[in-house]
């Protein structure tokens, strides 16, 4: 019989205690294999298998397991989920249920998708990760604590991308899951969060697009996740900062639509980034072009670019700086309409201080920056530089625009330590009267 849910619903903390869902184990006289389960974007879609254990031995001992057969013809996103009808009881999630584990067995190394559903269907983006061993078991631990208290209806669908592939899809393959765990968040406990806030941008608002941060007034953006992201966001407060959270980070759109920013006249993308997991972090820009419509009538106007960071800085405030021109693709800047950030899908990564920025044109508020001076270069151990008045701030950049020194000297003459950067091209900014001036160096 279709479960009836009336207008009425008590408060999240009345119905949080009433977590029904058991665990699902496919055993005969077990949970999960009497569900109706319904197998969706896989061309003919084959149904889903209840079968003996293809390896009863090492992680996962159970007799029956679920099997999901992945056709070449299907989609990347192919899967398969509980009915509404004939599925599983109501699940709610809070602070002592807001983990998911499944066991997996695999032939070939691709994320593995789960979503939880509401009876009306309401449900925010699948959590995605990758399995690491193919051909035994292994148990995957998705954490949902990020979307706890978005609906105030209970969870009554659970729905499993086998092979989140990419796209097209290439192959078919076989999945073997089994033992679905509802329980407590086991997020490690030695998983570090920043303990400072990011540091505060120097550069003066008639200089600046700004998006997110304190510091300047900043820009409508419609959201700061969209639907089709894959990720959870909060915002959190460090040292009374407000700052963007993303757990579970595989993708986050962010978008500007509604009111597009022209970035025609600014010459590089800002944002403070922290995470004490990612291994990689990528940027994405995309301009909608003059029609201001992605992939609108006319002319093909949609113009992107997507930069990656390889192994980023852990455990601290990572500035990125980054001229616009690295965004080779990007031909416009005057529709700018979407941003995503992209990470290695398990990590959880802070940002702020996300703003476009120019530098200055040479004048009477700006001379002392653009007077600088810096010697010698090619430097080995020290750098000099001079200005007009005392320096505020120097900012070194590599060429993917992290920053790797930051000195605040208050001085008009300084020599800054370089010895410890490897050889290679940088970008000094140096901020002088609230003006800044960009010089390149040379370290040998």
């Amino acid at each position: 019989m279709k479960k009836i849910y009336f207008t009425f619903l008590p408060p999240l903390a009345a119905i949080a205690t009433c977590n029904a869902q058991q665990d699902m184990n496919f055993e005969p006289a077990g949970v999960g294999s009497a569900y109706t389960w319904n197998v969706f974007e896989n061309d003919t879609n084959p149904a889903l298998e209840f079968v003996a254990n293809p390896s009863a031995t090492g992680a996962n001992t159970s007799a029956t397991v679920a099997k999901y057969t992945t056709l070449i013809t299907g989609n990347p996103w192919a899967g398969t989920e509980t009915n509404h009808d004939n599925g599983m009881a109501d699940f709610v999630l809070d602070a002592e249920h807001s983990t998911i584990k499944i066991m997996v067995y695999k032939s070939v190394i691709s994320d593995v998708g789960i979503k939880l559903v509401t009876p009306s269907g309401a449900a925010l983006p699948e959590i995605k990760i990758s399995n690491t061993l193919i051909n035994q078991w292994e148990e995957l631990t998705f954490d949902f604590s990020s979307q706890i208290g978005w609906f105030a209806e209970p969870f009554d669908q659970i729905v499993v991308f086998p092979d989140f592939s990419p796209n097209p899809r290439t192959y078919g393959t076989i999945t073997y899951f089994d033992n679905i765990v509802f329980g407590e968040s086991d997020e490690p406990a030695n998983l570090m969060e920043p303990m400072t806030a990011a540091p505060d941008p120097t550069m003066p608002q008639d200089q600046v697009i700004s998006m997110f941060s304190g510091v300047y007034t900043n820009v409508p953006v419609d959201t700061w996740l969209t639907g089709w992201s894959s990720a959870g966001m909060s915002e959190v407060e460090i040292q009374g900062n407000p700052t963007k959270k993303y757990v579970n980070l595989s993708y986050a759109g962010v978008e500007t639509v509604a009111t597009q920013i022209d970035a025609t006249e600014m010459d590089h993308f800002n944002l403070h980034v922290w995470s004490a997991d990612f291994t990689q972090f990528r940027i994405k820009l995309v301009d909608f072009g003059a029609n201001g419509v992605y992939d609108g009538p006319g002319v093909a106007d949609d113009k992107e670019h997507e930069l990656t960071f390889e192994a980023p800085a852990q455990n601290q405030w990572i500035t990125y700086s980054i001229p616009l021109t690295d965004f080779t693709n990007l031909a416009t800047r005057a529709n700018m309409s979407q941003f995503i950030f992209s990470s290695n899908g398990t990590s959880t990564v802070y940002i702020d201080n996300v703003y476009f920025s120019k530098m200055a044109t040479s004048g009477v508020n700006d001379i002392a920056a653009s007077k600088a001076v810096v010697y010698p270069n090619p430097a080995n151990t020290m750098l000099t530089v001079t200005a007009g008045q005392d320096i505020q701030q120097l900012a070194v950049y590599n060429t993917v625009g992290q920053q790797v020194l930051l000195s605040a000297p208050n001085s008009a003459t300084t020599n800054l330590n370089v010895s410890q950067l490897q050889n290679g091209v940088y970008m000094l900014h140096i901020t002088a009267n609230r003006h800044t001036t960009t010089q390149k160096f040379i370290k040998q």
